[in-house]
This record gives structure tokens, C-alpha cells and sequence, in this order.
């Protein structure tokens, strides 16, 4: 299990929350399915619960799952393919202390009573692991399968986001575009924590005001040093001014690690393919830029996964644990 007496500079959450993010501090997670796979392609998905349970072996921080309903061929990737809360449900069963994260759940896709009490479940089953990563979703395909328009996800997101954490209290009231509670029903579970750890995904649609006031965090994407320093700092500049107290900084990473570990950066699809004395020294970097964790993307690595899991953990995991 997580250690639940640890310490932590950020807002005490849950078990995952608290673990995963520390002010000044990187932590290291990988995204799912722990296999190497084409553009186009489909992953086979074997053995991935022996993968996810060899990451938690090794000292990985968190596993992380993407929210895909629908292939969309023009975008080259179904993701890990299974849904990712029944997913977690495996997980949760197959680990014990690992963090287990969403990047993320597109909420307009989905009623928002479902996301809290799939999340909320999630949470509890694996003794408060759940970090819930949101977003407004950015296939325009998946839209009109499920009857929704492309064009108003952003005011459907921020009224998803009020509607989880209405819910999250006991006989609730709230009425928004999508449910009206009155008091006289109550969601349950309850989060094994004091809330679900919700981060929200880039801009999800919405003003940066609005993403630093109400997320418990900010996932973003890699970007050139200056750049991503900049944007970090004007996120915990938006959080002082709001009186809000500071909150973490996550970030993907897509990586194909080599065996020389001096091998230069070469560029791959939002990331590098390095060895392994570059990417410390990128980690190094973020992790002073205020990023305090990232997930990396093994989908497009040339080596072996168990082999390039077992690399990372001895060569990096010592200095980002």
C-alpha cells in the first residue's frame, strides 16, 4: 500500500496524491499499455498486467491510463483499447501500491454521476491510488456517435467538473445543465480520501483562471525549457493571485530509450530518442522548471520493454523516487 504517513507539501488528498507530487520534486510514471506499438496499429495487450505489476516492482511512481471510446484512424492511436475504469478496477486488484491514474477522462463524453462513482469506486478499491486527469477531448469524430456537439464540450467540462465535486459531499444539492440534485439522494461511494485528486488536461476549453482555480493540479505537454518554465510559472502566479494554495505541475513524455547511455537526442513525436544520460538531464531540468511528475510514453521504444523498464529503474528511478 501507499504509505499513508508521508509527508507532503501540497494539500493532502489521497494516498496517491499525496505520494506522487512534492514541491521541488519529480516523480516517474508510465503510461499504458507497456508495449511498443506502430502508428495505426492496435497493441496486443499481452501481458500487460505482469507489466503493470513489474513497474510497481521496480519503483515506477504511477501507471497511467488514456480515455479513447473510439478509434479514430486519422489519429493512429486506440490507446490501452480496454475502458479505462473497468481497467482500473484490474489494476487495483493486480497492485498494491502504485498510483493509478487517468490522462485523461473526457468528461463531455460522458454523464458526470458515472464519472464520479466509476472514479469514486476506483478510489476506494485501491485504498485511495486514483489520480482522476480530465479533459474536454480533442477527436471531433467521437462526437456525433454519442449525439454531442464538438463545439460546447468546454461549457460541458467546467459543469462536469462542478457536478464531481458536487457529489462528492453527502445528499448534495446542485442543478446544472446536466442533473439537478436535490438534496434527497446521495452518490456513493464516497472517495477514500477527502476528494478525488482531479487534474485538468491543458486548457480542457476554459480560461487559465479557471483551470488554476479549480483543479488540484495541471497536466501539460513537453515543450522547449523557456517555454514550459514560463507557462509553469505563470499557472502558480494565476494560483497566488486566486488565494489558491500551490498545486502540482505534470507533464507526458514520449521516449525511446537506447542502450548507449551517452547517445545525443534525436526528435520523436512529442519527445526524444536519447540513452539515459540525456534524459536525467532533461528530467533534471523540468524538475527545476516545477514539473513534479512525468509520464512517459514507451510506445514508440526500439528495445525491449521489460529490458528498457528494468534500464530506467536502475539508471533513473534512484535519482526521481
Amino acid at each position: 500500500m501507499l504509505d499513508e504517513t508521508q509527508p507532503a507539501g501540497f494539500e493532502q488528498i489521497n494516498l496517491a496524491y499525496n505520494q506522487v507530487f512534492r514541491p521541488g520534486r519529480l516523480s516517474v510514471g508510465l503510461v499504458l499499455p507497456l508495449e511498443a506499438y506502430a502508428v495505426g496499429a492496435e497493441p496486443t495487450l499481452l501481458g500487460h498486467l505482469e507489466a503493470a505489476q513489474k513497474a510497481e516492482e521496480l519503483g515506477f511512481a504511477a501507471l497511467w491510463l488514456r480515455d479513447v471510446p473510439f478509434n479514430v484512424p486519422s489519429f493512429g492511436d486506440p490507446g490501452q483499447v480496454f475502458d479505462p475504469f473497468v481497467y482500473l478496477g484490474a489494476l487495483a486488484t493486480a497492485t498494491d501500491r502504485i498510483a493509478l491514474g487517468t490522462s485523461s477522462v473526457i468528461l463531455p463524453l460522458r454523464h458526470p454521476a458515472h464519472v464520479a462513482k466509476s472514479a469514486a469506486t476506483a478510489d476506494v478499491l485501491s485504498a485511495g491510488r486514483l489520480l482522476l486527469g480530465v479533459a474536454s477531448g480533442d477527436r471531433p469524430e467521437e462526437y456525433p456517435a454519442m449525439n454531442q456537439s464538438f463545439e460546447d464540450r468546454g461549457a460541458r467540462f467546467r459543469d462536469s467538473v462542478e457536478y464531481i465535486r458536487a457529489v462528492g459531499s453527502a445528499y448534495p444539492t446542485h442543478q446544472k445543465a446536466q442533473g439537478k440534485l436535490n438534496g434527497g439522494i446521495d452518490l456513493l461511494p464516497k472517495p477514500h480520501g477527502t476528494r478525488l485528486p482531479m487534474l485538468i488536461t491543458g486548457g480542457s476549453q476554459q480560461s487559465p483562471d479557471w483551470v488554476a482555480q479549480n483543479g488540484d493540479g495541471w497536466m501539460t505537454y513537453p515543450r522547449n525549457a523557456a517555454a514550459q518554465g514560463q507557462v509553469i510559472a505563470a499557472y502558480r502566479r494565476r494560483l497566488k493571485a486566486a488565494g489558491q494554495p500551490d498545486k502540482p505541475v505534470m507533464q507526458s513524455l514520449y521516449v525511446d530509450v537506447v542502450a548507449d547511455p551517452s547517445a545525443p537526442p534525436r526528435p520523436i513525436h512529442l519527445g526524444f530518442q536519447s540513452g539515459t544520460d540525456f534524459l536525467r538531464g532533461y528530467l533534471r531540468e523540468i524538475e527545476t522548471l516545477g514539473v513534479n511528475h512525468v509520464a512517459l510514453n514507451l510506445r514508440f521504444n526500439q528495445a525491449p520493454i521489460d529490458t528498457t523498464l528494468e534500464h530506467l529503474a536502475d539508471t533513473l528511478l534512484p535519482d526521481f523516487s
